[in-house]
């Protein structure tokens, strides 16, 4: 067996393992991105609004496992963070007023309904009141 042989049945080789693996893979990457999570329980927490990303309408950020949304208009949003479809954190599209889940698409509305899929169930809602600077997310 000459160099060149010997190079393309290892390569030929490598190929028929490798092979069924890539499709494997490409077949569950999806599942393979995490599950949803359950949705947090008992919730009772404080935000400070005066400073950082609530402190703009339009902005939102990520806490104790809820996504926290300031509208457009100034009134304040909070939804469970973890998308129901496969577990990824949900963004807040401010100019939609929704939910978005940046990895398949899902979209919530602005009270956690499923407006389009992947995802099939809903975003669970939460509780929130302002006093001053400090906003308050409860169940």
């Amino acid at each position: 067996m000459n160099r060149k042989e010997f190079f393309a049945r290892v390569g030929f080789g490598a190929a028929a393992i490798l092979v069924p693996a890539c499709i494997a893979g490409l077949a569950t990457s999806c599942q393979s991105e995490g599950s949803p999570s359950v949705a947090p329980s008992n919730v009772d927490f404080n935000v400070d609004v005066s400073s950082g990303s609530l402190a703009t309408n339009g902005g939102f950020m990520v806490s104790n496992g809820i996504v926290i949304a300031r509208t457009l208009t100034g009134s304040y949003l909070a939804v469970s963070a973890s998308c129901t479809h496969q577990g990824t954190n949900v963004n807040y599209d401010s100019t939609g007023n929704k939910f978005v889940c940046p990895n398949h698409g899902a979209q919530f509305s602005s009270t956690g309904a499923v407006t389009q899929g992947p995802a099939s169930s809903n975003l669970k809602m939460y509780n929130t009141a302002l006093s001053g600077n400090t906003l308050r997310i409860y169940s």
